[in-house]
């Protein structure tokens, strides 16, 4: 059974896009880009939300083949392609890049996959989040705090019919004043 891992940089008000739908906000310094490198890297299957993978699939599929791209990036670029991905939508016509299209529903389908699969589980995207953190199949959260207030937008944690207690498993501090807070729920 593999481990589901929700993580995302988040303004210090709660937010991983502000009112406009912007990250720009969350640039991250040299080495936090690299430990989200190294993430990808040991990801073994990660779940998209049809929004988020179109941002993704607009930029890194070719990112490491421009002539100005740090090594940094043409790294992500190549990782990001390689790994399994599964996209829900119920518009897309198809997708590339290592991808699925899934239809089902996302509760459902992360059930299965996360009881059929080995290692490390990523889920990619709030409102896609939403329904799998409320039903509970999240292990870990992983919440990078960017020295930002953005004053609204899409928040990382959806509305909750309980409390999820958590317990601390890391903190550490990246350049800018970033802070990382990994999270593992705490099961009965």
């Amino acid at each position: 059974m593999g481990t589901l891992i929700y993580g995302f940089n988040v303004s210090v008000d709660g937010y991983i896009a502000d009112a406009q739908g912007d990250i720009d906000w969350s640039d991250p310094s040299e080495e936090l880009h690299q430990y989200w490198n190294d993430f990808e890297r040991n990801t073994a299957l990660s779940f998209y939300g049809r929004r988020l993978y179109e941002l993704m699939a607009a930029f890194w599929p070719t990112a490491d083949q421009q002539p100005e791209t740090n090594p940094m990036i043409a790294d992500y670029a190549r990782v990001w392609r390689a790994m399994p991905k599964v996209v829900f939508s119920h518009t897309l016509e198809s997708v590339d890049w290592n991808a699925r299209l899934e239809r089902g529903d996302p509760v459902d389908v992360v059930t299965k996959l996360k009881a059929e699969t080995e290692g490390q589980l990523e889920i990619a995207g709030a409102t896609l989040a939403a329904p799998v953190v409320r039903a509970g199949l999240v292990d870990e959260y992983r919440i990078v705090l960017v020295p930002t207030a953005v004053g609204g937008g899409i928040p990382y944690f959806p509305p909750l019919p309980s409390r999820i207690p958590l317990r601390l498993v890391e903190n550490r501090t990246f350049p800018c004043g970033t802070i990382l807070l990994r999270y593992e729920s705490k099961r009965d």
